[in-house]
């Protein structure tokens, strides 16, 4: 006889049945579009959508479904199934057959005249769902999306279940470009040719995300609600994709590297160092459990680290990394010390944007003892060398600044140089040859080289 939260066959075919009518027949949920920069989609791969919690990552399974239907799919080739149901809360793999079954029902001719894009979110809910998404894979006239929370759907544990069959997605809060869509505002054509008027417009509207930062949910919320809801964001994700997950007793060392980590964006952040500095305020914790903690706050997407720029993995293993917040509002949330943020976040923006293109990053420490901010490489090989300045104006900020760039640029030749400004007006008097300068936001909302 089931138990109290299990249900019986019919009753779980009636669950699955009506969520399925309920997905094919209810209009689709609409949200800001995403500018996703590479594929969404591989044959014979599975997507997973992945990024922090909050970042929008059902909304765009759901922008995915409204594309194929605007591409000539019927809608009986979009179905979406959310696990998170409590009437599912003791569903198996086995079960999931029963999904197969009902669709059948339903539509007995959808499989075989074409593909059907199944979007299955929160699955990781279900035991033993990777056998399961194998299975609707190798039928062959599947396409699959997967997303769920962080605390037990990462990447890395998605490539392992599906043996290398897994597609990353990765989604982050709005950029700037889709920020202005969500207010409502047109996207400039040429962001490098605006007019004085329009110019003003766009770079007040920069300013303001980077204090409000990404997230969607917190985009019209006055400053005090924002506040609460973005600590409730970081405070869920210690909670449930570190703290419950790998099992984190240290609940202090872990809130410590959090303030840490998040509050002073750019930092260089040295393992030693801080493990020597908890020690110092009589906290307990061993250098390996510090080690560990970096590492799940990565996996989470809370914190995004950059390593330095080395040929040698010893050097580069040994040097500290500079590690960034995954938005620019979680800097002021955790800095209490009352000083201006702005150029953090503004380091912050294009280090995230940067891996929203899905570029590879690293610091560069020149032989003189100078560093640029980011190396960014793409597939193709090509690569930037960034320096991110709010203001350049004052001539001894803008010698240091250009000076590693170009000190840089001798050790990467093949590297374009650039110089990213908060708004037009923090352009250096002088520019080197060969360094090209230009407000952050013009650059992000030009189409990637």
């Amino acid at each position: 006889m089931p138990g109290m939260n299990e249900l019986s066959a019919s009753d779980l075919k009636s669950v699955l049945l009506a969520k399925l009518k309920e997905s094919l027949t209810e209009p689709i949920p609409e949200g800001t579009p995403r500018r996703l920069h590479g594929a969404a989609s591989l044959p014979g791969k599975v997507s997973s959508v992945v990024g922090v919690r909050r970042s929008g990552k059902t909304t765009f399974v759901h922008q995915e479904r409204r594309e194929q239907l605007a591409a000539g799919a019927a809608r009986e080739h979009v179905p979406y199934v959310n696990f998170e149901d409590e009437r599912l809360s003791e569903m198996t793999a086995a079960q999931l057959g029963l999904l197969l079954e009902e669709y059948g029902r339903l539509f007995p001719e959808a499989r075989e005249r074409a593909r059907v894009l199944w979007s299955f979110d929160e699955i990781q809910l279900v035991k033993g769902w990777e056998r399961f998404v194998r299975r609707l894979l190798d039928e062959g006239r599947n396409d699959i999306l997967v997303t769920g929370s962080s605390a037990a759907l990462l990447s890395r544990e998605i490539a392992t279940a599906l043996r290398g069959r897994a597609w990353e997605v990765p989604i982050y809060p709005f950029s700037f470009a889709e920020a202005l869509l969500f207010q409502g505002r047109p996207i400039p054509a040429r962001p490098g040719f605006l007019g004085g008027a329009e110019r003003g417009r766009i770079e007040r509207a920069f300013l303001d995300w980077l204090s409000t930062g990404g997230f969607p949910e917190v985009q019209k919320l006055d400053a005090a609600s924002r506040e609460k809801m973005l600590s409730d964001y970081v405070d869920v994700a210690m909670l449930r994709d570190v703290m419950e997950r790998h099992g984190v007793g240290n609940v202090v060392g872990l809130r410590w590297m959090v303030r840490q980590l998040l509050g002073n964006a750019g930092a260089l952040f040295s393992v030693e160092k801080f493990h020597a500095a908890l020690k110092s305020q009589g906290v307990a914790i061993a250098r390996d459990t510090v080690h560990q903690l970096l590492a799940w706050l990565e996996d989470c997407f809370l914190v995004r680290p950059v390593w330095m720029e080395s040929a040698s993995e010893r050097q580069r293993m040994v040097n500290p990394r500079k590690c960034y917040p995954v938005d620019t509002a979680l800097i002021a949330l955790f800095d209490r010390t009352g000083r201006a943020n702005t150029g953090h976040a503004l380091e912050t923006a294009v280090l995230v944007e940067l891996q929203r293109r899905q570029l590879a990053v690293t610091y560069v420490k020149t032989p003189e003892g100078h560093e640029v901010d980011f190396l960014a490489r793409g597939a193709g090989g090509q690569a930037d060398l960034i320096q991110v300045c709010a203001d350049a104006t004052d001539p001894a900020t803008a010698e240091r600044e250009l000076r590693a760039l170009v000190e840089a640029g001798r050790i990467h030749p093949k590297a374009k140089k650039r110089l990213l400004t908060l708004t037009s007006d923090g352009r250096p008097a002088e520019v080197p040859r060969g360094v090209e300068v230009q407000p952050a936001y013009e650059w992000m909302l030009s189409a990637p080289d």
